[in-house]
């Protein structure tokens, strides 16, 4: 036994010499230290802080409202006979609407004409008589009473002519509103009443709804808070208000502001403005909402980084700049606007230099990044 034992430690001591002098030629040599490491550059997403023209403005939620709305109505009665109009249409001042049945105007014009043909005749005849009369007064031929009544039956006829004539005209004038006609250039609405009904003036019956879009305003509210800058901003020219979709991103029309109303609302605290806009496009509708934009002023050649760039910490706004050898600094900023996805920074970056757009969140002073280039914004 004790021969078997002093064998099997003769082994150990053989395989541990072995494996030792492989780890010894595998590190070169047994004493020697293993070199660490050194930390994989952190990808990041970088960009370059630019100099553009950013807009101050004053945001507000606004209505559109078409500057003429007319809803036609009849103002003789009638039975409808024609529509010239198609539901929807683009219509121009004086364009035919509508027919109501002309002939009983008709008649009654004719008839009017006949009167004060008659009546003129009869005047003609007393203005004849009444110059026969003057000369036979003085000589004694006809008396001073038959003169003077003949010049009031003069008078009288005169009246009548004057009077038909006004009969003329008033039957001209049912007649003129027998054809319905547009009293303002804009866009038809539904058709209210259908051919061959019966409508009549004293009911105040609706045929057809016109509204002009063509120009249109944006009627929305400021708070009071910005009515000094507004003012002295329109001092200055004419203001920019921009109209945007219920998204805020899409624009649908620009316009200019045209009024700021007269008082304040107490109830609220806000001013009431309007802006109007040619809107060739019709993109702005009567009562639809839109986010408006007045703009009442121009950083020029502010510098602006996306807005993500920056990172707020206890004492305010930081980022990170790409400094050469692909290292980064942490760098304090102060900012002067957030918006439109752009951040306009007052202090603390200059034109072209470069930052981290993105994967700032394992940064740290001095740490080296891979970057890959953000796209630049226009």
């Amino acid at each position: 036994m004790a021969k078997i034992a002093a064998i099997g430690i003769a082994l150990v001591a053989v395989t541990g010499g072995i494996v030792g002098w492989h780890f010894v030629a595998a590190t070169g040599s047994a004493g020697a230290a293993v070199e660490p490491k050194a930390s994989p550059a952190v990808p990041i997403t970088a960009g370059r802080a630019q100099a553009r023209n950013v807009p101050v403005y004053i945001r507000g939620l606004g209505t559109v409202q078409a500057n003429y709305t007319v809803t036609v109505r009849t103002r003789v009665d009638g039975q409808i006979m024609q529509v010239f109009f198609k539901e929807g249409q683009e219509v121009k001042v004086g364009d035919r609407l509508l027919q109501i049945d002309p002939r009983p105007f008709q008649a009654a014009l004719e008839m009017a004409q006949a009167n004060k043909q008659k009546d003129e005749a009869q005047l003609q005849g007393a203005q004849l008589d009444l110059e026969r009369y003057a000369k036979l007064v003085a000589p004694g031929y006809q008396t001073r009473q038959a003169y003077d009544d003949e010049k009031a039956t003069v008078g009288q006829l005169e009246g009548a002519v004057k009077a038909d004539q006004a009969q003329i005209d008033a039957a001209q004038l049912n007649l003129d509103y027998a054809d319905v006609r547009s009293p303002i250039d804009g866009r038809t609405g539904a058709r209210l009443v259908d051919p061959g009904n019966f409508v009549q003036a004293a009911q105040a019956t609706s045929l057809v709804t016109i509204t002009q879009l063509k120009p249109i305003f944006v009627r929305f509210t400021a708070p009071q808070d910005a009515f000094d800058t507004i003012r002295e901003s329109q001092a200055k020219g004419p203001l920019t208000v921009l109209a945007y979709a219920s998204d805020d991103k899409t624009l649908l029309s620009t316009g200019e502001l045209t009024l700021i109303n007269n008082q304040i609302d107490t109830g609220t605290g806000t001013i009431q403005l309007k802006g109007t806009f040619q809107n060739q496009d019709e993109r702005l509708w009567p009562g639809e909402f839109v986010n408006v934009r007045l703009i009442t002023s121009v950083r020029r050649d502010a510098v602006t980084v996306p807005a993500q760039t920056l990172m707020q910490g206890p004492d305010g706004y930081y980022a990170y700049v790409i400094k050469p050898g692909a290292t980064v600094e942490r760098r304090d900023v102060e900012v002067s606007a957030i918006q439109d996805g752009l951040a306009v920074v007052s202090k603390g970056l200059s034109q072209d230099e470069q930052v981290v757009v993105d994967g700032q969140y394992r940064l740290t002073n001095g740490v080296k990044v891979r970057a890959a280039t953000a796209p630049q914004s226009d």
